[in-house]
């Protein structure tokens, strides 16, 4: 059976023509849409979650031919943890081709960063066993992006680092403020301000606090790099 029109948008936009399109249905249902007897992304997600590691790894040891495992692991980590995993999956669209339960899609599953993270590597292991590693590689790399290249510096605590640059200029250490709370109690999504003394601020969203505390640093500290100051 072919895939749908959405579906096969979502396939082009990963880059792979799927031979067995059963394996990207099966990649995009999570286990509240399905009845006895039926597949969900779970065994996918486990696959996928190792391959993502595997291609991870190379990309991090072919991006930098010396530096030492103490180096590499964080920014390893970083690329494969779940809040990267659920980031690549919004940009690719991949909530809105995503198969839940009633319940579950009312209950804003589409946004949950669990769900999201999960489906995302069940799509990589789709790809890894429709047309192999090298397949899973490409698609995993433009995905991607330049995350590979930016995660010795993601790699980072970002609340930290900031702190320690306010601190070398003199200024107060960086406020955080909460300016937002959306979704449901079981999955909320919170809305945090960075700000510093030179008048800088960044806002992101996350489904906890110290989540979007870190991205809102990470994106001040970008602000910081590009206006030199």
């Amino acid at each position: 059976m072919s895939l749908s029109a959405e579906l096969a948008a979502f396939a082009r936009s990963l880059g792979h023509e799927f031979a067995d399109p059963a394996l990207l249905r099966r990649a995009l249902t999570h286990g509240s849409a399905t009845g006895a007897g039926k597949e969900d992304n779970q065994r996918l997600e486990f696959l996928g979650d190792r391959v993502l590691g595997l291609v991870m790894a190379e990309a991090l040891l072919e991006a930098d031919r010396t530096a030492k495992e103490g180096q590499i692991a964080p920014r390893f980590n970083t690329l494969v943890r779940r809040e990267a995993c659920a980031e690549v999956a919004r940009e690719a669209g991949l909530g809105e081709v995503l198969k839940l339960g009633r319940s579950e899609s009312m209950s804003g599953g589409r946004r949950k960063e669990a769900l999201l993270a999960d489906a995302m590597e069940a799509v990589i292991a789709a790809v890894y066993l429709d047309a192999g590693l090298g397949a899973a590689r490409d698609v995993v790399l433009r995905l991607w992006g330049g995350r590979v290249a930016a995660a010795p510096r993601d790699a980072r605590d970002a609340k930290t680092a900031l702190q320690e640059w306010a601190q070398a200029r003199g200024l107060a250490p960086p406020a955080y403020a909460e300016i937002g709370r959306s979704g449901p109690d079981h999955a909320p999504v919170f809305t945090i301000e960075a700000r510093i003394d030179t008048g800088l601020a960044a806002r992101a969203e996350a489904g906890s606090k110290r989540a979007a505390e870190h991205e809102a640093a990470a994106q001040l500290l970008r602000q910081v790099e590009e206006s030199g100051r």
